[in-house]
C-alpha cells in the first residue's frame, strides 16, 4: 500500500495553490468580520434615522450607509488589509470613497426600487431590501476593494515567487559565451 507521487513537482505546486487558498479564505474571513459589523451600523443607524427624523427612507439609508462607510474604513485598513501598501493613502482613500459610492447606489438604488417602483414601505419590507442592496453591493465592493484599493504589496509577491522558485531548485544557468565563467560541469579539469 505505498502511496502513488505524481512528481517532484506537484507538491510546490500545491503547497502554492493551497498557501493561496488559505490566504484568501483569512481575507474573506476578515472581510466579513468587518463587514458584519458594518451590515449592524449600517441597519442600526437607518432604523435609528427613521425613527427619530421624518427624512423619507432612501435619504435616511444615504445617511445609515454613509455612516458604515467610514466604519469600514477604518476596518479593512487597520484589520483586514493591514499587511497591504500603505504608501498611497490619499489615492487609497480616494478610491475606497468611489468605489464606496458606487455600492452606495447599488445598495440604495435597490431600496428606491422597492420602495418607489413597487410602494413597498413598511418597516420590515424597507429592511429587506436595504439587506439585499447591502448583500448585491457588498460583493461589487470585495471585489473592488481588493483590486483596486487595498492593494497586496509587490514585495509579498516577489517573496512568494522566490518561495515557489527555491521549492522547485534552482534553474541550470549555461556560460555564456566568450565568457571565463564556467558552470561547476564545464570547469576545465
Amino acid at each position: 500500500m505505498g502511496s502513488i507521487s505524481s512528481g517532484p513537482k506537484a507538491g510546490p505546486a500545491r503547497g502554492v495553490l493551497r498557501r493561496q487558498f488559505e490566504h484568501l479564505a483569512r481575507e474573506i474571513a476578515k472581510f466579513g468580520a468587518v463587514g458584519g459589523t458594518g451590515l449592524l451600523v449600517n441597519l442600526g443607524v437607518f432604523n435609528l434615522v427613521r425613527q427619530v427624523t421624518d427624512l423619507p427612507v432612501v435619504r435616511a439609508s444615504v445617511v445609515s450607509t454613509f455612516v458604515a462607510i467610514v466604519f469600514n474604513y477604518v476596518g479593512f485598513r487597520y484589520f483586514t488589509y493591514r499587511d497591504r501598501d500603505k504608501s498611497g493613502r490619499t489615492k487609497e482613500l480616494t478610491l475606497f470613497l468611489f468605489f464606496s459610492v458606487i455600492g452606495l447606489v447599488i445598495e440604495n438604488g435597490v431600496l428606491y426600487t422597492a420602495t418607489y417602483g413597487f410602494g413597498w414601505d413598511s418597516p420590515l419590507q424597507s429592511n429587506v431590501f436595504k439587506f439585499l442592496g447591502i448583500g448585491i453591493a457588498t460583493l461589487f465592493r470585495f471585489w473592488s476593494y481588493r483590486t483596486w484599493v487595498f492593494r497586496a504589496l509587490p514585495a509579498k509577491e516577489a517573496v512568494a515567487s522566490a518561495e515557489s522558485f527555491l521549492e522547485g531548485g534552482p534553474p541550470h544557468r549555461p556560460a555564456l559565451s566568450g565568457s571565463t565563467a564556467y558552470s561547476q560541469t564545464d570547469r576545465p579539469k
